[in-house]
């Protein structure tokens, strides 16, 4: 997934290290590979972490979209057509293509515009994309 957020949607790696977890049960289970990865810097900037453990195989199904509780989350972009066509090129499955939608949905008034699309991640994430029309 490193190779999808980084290379493709352009986030910068913050850091990449191996972290032992406190209070996680099973000796194997505590030790990953911890990547965060952030749009900016600052104390304040919000950040996605990408997690490996180092002793266990992966499991588990990733989410489906519409399904009860996080299904997706979204970031705003400043040149979502140029995203797309870099995730596409990178083969990253785009669900479609950016298409516009009204602010009332943000919360906003209604009345402005919007450009969403959606991504999937390489471990089934779905990935919004939205710019300001």
């Amino acid at each position: 997934a490193l190779r999808f957020y980084r290379d493709a949607l352009g986030l910068r790696v913050k850091l990449d290290t191996v972290e032992e977890l406190p209070g996680v049960s099973g000796e194997d289970a505590r030790k990953r590979r911890a990547a965060y990865l952030g749009w900016s810097e600052g104390p304040h900037e919000s950040f996605v972490v990408l997690d490996q453990p180092l002793s266990l195989e992966p499991y588990g199904e990733p989410a489906r979209l519409f399904q009860t509780g996080v299904h997706h989350f979204s970031f705003w972009v400043d040149d979502i057509a140029g995203l797309v066509a870099r995730a596409r090129d990178a083969g990253f499955e785009v669900l479609f293509e950016p298409a516009a939608g009204d602010t009332v949905a943000y919360g906003e008034a209604p009345g402005g515009k919007v450009l969403s699309t959606f991504l999937r991640d390489p471990d089934g994430n779905f990935v919004q994309l939205d710019q300001r029309a």
